[in-house]
């Protein structure tokens, strides 16, 4: 993700460690800059480039997926995110993640056998399940 300002070890530390978000403690995340990635197709429409405003590309993995979670999380660093490139879906079943390789940007693709089968087997088990408790 391209976030603005230049990312500091307190700001990752922090991203890392979880945060409050909305009255809710987020879980521990990792987090690490990265160079400019080289792959990615160009933004439509393109990022608003600004001479004295530096940005930052940064790799989060989460252990949810929260609302707005990576840009609520990012906010509260002082580091407002400017463009998030999903590479991944973690299924947390201890395979490999479900990758987005190969899928441009906008576009979706149907599940494999396999991924079919993975999901099946996570909504079944008890750690799949989600219940939302409101106030």
């Amino acid at each position: 993700m391209q976030v603005e300002g230049t990312a500091t070890e307190a700001a990752l530390a922090a991203l890392r460690d979880g945060m409050t978000l909305r009255g809710q403690r987020t879980l521990p995340a990792r987090a690490r800059a990265i160079a400019v990635p080289t792959e990615l197709p160009e933004r439509d429409p393109p990022i608003r480039h600004r001479l004295r405003v530096p940005t930052s590309w940064l790799e989060i993995e989460l252990r949810e997926g929260r609302n707005r979670q990576v840009r609520r999380m990012t906010a509260a660093v002082g580091l407002p995110t400017l463009r998030l490139v999903r590479v991944a879906v973690d299924l947390m079943d201890g395979q490999p993640p479900l990758t987005l390789a190969g899928v441009p940007p906008g576009a979706s693709r149907p599940v494999n056998d396999d991924e079919q089968r993975r999901l099946e087997a996570l909504l079944q088990s008890p750690q799949g399940r989600i219940s939302r408790v409101r106030p």
